[in-house]
Formats: C-alpha cells, structure tokens, sequence
C-alpha cells in the first residue's frame, strides 16, 4: 500500500522536474523554422536575377532603402544580415546539443541507424552533416555580406561568383541549406504534429513526398539562379568592380 508520504514524494519530484529541456527544444524549434522561412524568401530574391538586371538591382535597392529615402543605404541590409547571424548562433547552439560529441557516441549512432534501418534516422544524420558543414561555409557569406554589404548586385554579385572565384563554395552551401531546411522542415511538422490526420503513417508519407518536392523545386531554382551569376560573371569579367545602373536610372 502506497503511503500518504510516498505520494506527497512523487507528486513533489513530478512538480521539481526541469522545463528547460522542453523550453530549449521549442526554441531550436522556432529559430529552424524562421531560418528556414528566411532561406526560401532569400532564395525568390536572390533569383531575381532571372527575370532581368533590373529586376535584381531593383530589389536589391529596395532593401538598402532606395526607394524610400531617395538613396541606398547598405547599412540597412548589415542590421538584416546581423539579425540572421544571431539567429543562426542562437540554432547551432541549441542544435549541437544532440549532435554525437565523440566516437563512441558516433558508434552507437551508427549501429543503431544500421539496425533500424529507418528513414526518418537517416535523414537526420544528412541534417547533422549539412548543419556542420554550414557553420563553416554559411559564416563566411554571411560575413561578407555583412562587412561589404555595399557589393551585392547584377554586377557585384556575379564578380563575387567568378571574378573573386566564390562559385564552387555557394554550389556546396546551396545544397547543404537546401536539404538540412527542408529536412527540418519535415520533422518538425512529424514532431509538432503539424497537418496531422488520422493515419500517422500516411500523413508522414505526404509530408515526406512535399519535403522532396519542395527541396527539388528549390534546388533546380538555386542552380539556375547560379548558373545565371556565373554566366554574367564570365561576360563581365574584363569590367571587374565595375557597378550596375539601370539605363533609366542613367537617363535624366
């Protein structure tokens, strides 16, 4: 028989158990997700470039304030790119929490994965390998557009692909950003029971098909939009550091 002490004990350890673990997942949760929100937004603009020149330099002036205040103001997009940095300390720090810190943990990963054999554990590995692999090549972009936030354009940013020979690193980090959002996307739709139905296993199958044919769409989307840079990049490389400007921004 279960005394009035034992219960008042249990009650008490139920009560003094820590929310933070919950709290800290809720908020690499939150952080991922208004990544991710941010990559695919970033990606339509920076895709610009496909529709004209002057349909990315309008765009671009448009978040440096052009339209606004009558002149760019590139500062304005360093508080932007400031905000992103933060943001992505605050997910890789909250993210590195469940990645394995050293072999053994590595191992038992491992032979866990090999035995189950489930998808799902796959994907999450891919999204451990891409998550390291963007904390070296995401802070170098991010840093230049921060510090030289001046350089971003028809122009610039194709002189920045070939010109300065920055290509093959935005090639891995498209791939990389690509599959760790849309792989995060996925499980925390699984994990919050975001569009849930009434069959688990079938609505896990849709979200799964939606994930690929999301990360799909957006990858044909960022090699087309490179491809585009590097290509204005060759034609402009004899006129390097030369800026853009719209030929009604020339004419008075």
């Amino acid at each position: 028989m279960t005394t009035i002490p034992a219960l008042v004990a249990g009650a008490g350890a139920v009560r003094g158990k820590s929310r933070w673990p919950a709290r800290l997942d809720w908020l690499q949760s939150t952080s991922g997700l208004l990544l991710a929100l941010f990559m695919w937004g970033h990606m339509f603009f920076v895709s610009s470039i496909l529709l004209g020149k002057d349909a990315m330099w309008t765009i671009t002036r448009f978040f440096e304030g052009y339209f606004l205040f009558g002149r760019s103001h590139p500062w304005i997009v360093s508080i932007v790119v400031a905000g992103v940095v933060s943001l992505l300390v605050v997910h890789a720090m909250l993210a590195v929490r469940k990645f394995p810190i050293n072999y053994a943990q590595y191992r038992t990963f491992r032979d866990h994965a090999n035995a189950m054999k489930h998808g799902d554990t796959t994907l999450w590995w891919w999204q451990v390998v891409t998550g390291f692999a963007m904390f070296f090549l995401a802070s170098v972009h991010l840093h230049a557009m921060l510090t030289r936030p001046d350089r971003i354009g028809p122009f610039e940013s194709a002189d920045r692909m070939w010109s300065d020979h920055w290509w093959p690193l935005y090639l891995v980090l498209l791939f990389a950003v690509e599959i760790h959002g849309g792989v995060g996307l996925y499980r925390l739709a699984v994990k919050w029971g975001w569009f849930s139905g009434r069959d688990a296993n079938a609505t896990r199958a849709r979200l799964k098909t939606l994930k690929w044919a999301l990360t799909a769409f957006f990858l044909a989307l960022g090699l087309a939009t490179l491809a585009a840079y590097v290509r204005i990049g060759i034609d402009h490389a004899a006129h390097a550091g030369e800026r853009y400007v719209p030929a009604w921004v020339q004419t008075p």
